[in-house]
């Protein structure tokens, strides 16, 4: 006796076809109910939008958000053994956003090749107040796998730590998928931005104020030895900060003025530097300085670190941005949103600066949703 035919699946698409005005922040969802879909394509704009098949075959969703005031394009194809295939086939348009917001500057630049501790800075265009729906949206891709983890500094600034050195000598690709995350009342993010750059050679650089020397090492092997004065130490802002800096910019030459000084007080001082690689925002710099008699001997600078002008120049000229400078023997200790100190917070406690729950807040460029 033959067996009856199946009824055919069912296939549920959400938003449902020939809305037009869809949430965006949901994303879009294709559901086969009694079967298995086997083929999901959905287009905007004629490129593909990314999604993924759960393990049962029943549920496929976009990585991502929505595009505001998009059409999509939606072909599903279910099937079910003994029964005939399901196609559906629609359209849908989000609804255009209110208010936006986008990324308005980031470090590293595009293409730019950075040292092993360099952190990516990512800064927002207006204040953030969905900080997990926009940190789900931040993709940091290596080409070497990397534990890392973002941390919200201000409401327009997230900055993105590995737990460990960047491996050096590989791309890393960050893409802040935004379009249509909600990120507050009437806030939605108006597009996609994507950027890569290179982390190059490793570098790091020791320097003990106590010896009053400086070693470089390049991928494990001491380079140069340095001579240097660090601060003085008189007052709190003469004193070197101890603490893993990151090279940050540098300049030939950088003016320095006195902090808190003006022409004509006791210790003013307004000079052109030679050579300075900046390691804080408290003022500190390793730069090139011709008072060779301290060097090596005693620290009588005004808080920076300085060597003899040749070997300052080898320095300025060897650096990147996000070479960890870790200079020990003093007193006061570098705050970890002094620059870029961000090495001086230990891993967890870091990541107790995401939004995200603690199990997700260490990324390892797998998309979320």
């Amino acid at each position: 006796m033959a067996r009856p035919p199946q009824a055919p699946p069912v296939v549920q698409v959400t938003p449902a076809f020939d809305t037009k005005h869809a949430r965006t922040e949901h994303g879009l969802e294709v559901k086969a109910l009694g079967g298995a879909l086997t083929q999901v394509l959905v287009y905007v704009d004629g490129e593909p939008v990314p999604g993924r098949l759960d393990d049962s075959r029943t549920t496929w969703h976009t990585d991502w958000t929505l595009k505001p005031a998009a059409e999509y394009t939606v072909t599903a194809t279910a099937t079910r053994e003994g029964a005939p295939a399901t196609v559906a086939m629609g359209r849908l348009r989000t609804r255009a956003a209110a208010r936006t917001f986008q990324v308005a500057a980031t470090a590293p630049l595009p293409g730019e090749t950075v040292g092993a501790g360099m952190p990516i800075l990512v800064d927002f265009d207006t204040p953030i107040e969905n900080k997990a729906a926009v940190e789900r949206a931040l993709e940091v891709t290596a080409h070497t796998p990397v534990e890392g983890a973002w941390r919200w500094i201000t409401d327009t600034r997230v900055v993105y730590r590995t737990r460990r050195f960047w491996t050096p000598r590989q791309e890393v690709t960050v893409t802040a998928h935004l379009a249509g995350v909600r990120g507050g009342a009437g806030l939605y993010g108006a597009a996609d931005s994507t950027f890569s750059f290179t982390v190059g050679r490793r570098q790091t650089s020791a320097i003990d104020t106590r010896t009053h020397r400086m070693v470089v090492e390049r991928d494990g092997h001491v380079v140069r030895r340095m001579a240097i004065s660090a601060g003085m130490a008189t007052t709190t802002e003469y004193t070197t900060t101890s603490g893993v800096h990151l090279t940050m910019d540098k300049g030939n030459p950088v003016r320095m003025i006195s902090p808190g000084r003006e022409e004509g007080d006791p210790g003013f001082y307004d000079l052109l530097i030679d050579h300075a690689v900046r390691i804080s925002n408290s003022g500190e710099y390793v730069h090139a300085k011709d008072n060779v008699w301290a060097q090596g001997r005693s620290n009588v600078s005004h808080g920076c670190v300085n060597a003899r002008p040749d070997q300052a120049a080898w320095f300025y000229a060897s650096s990147l941005r996000g070479d960890p400078v870790t200079i020990t023997g003093t007193d006061r200790v570098l705050e970890w949103d002094n620059g870029w100190g961000f090495w001086q917070l230990p891993w967890l406690k870091w990541r107790q600066g995401s939004a995200l729950p603690e199990t997700d807040a260490a990324g390892d460029g797998v998309p979320q949703r």
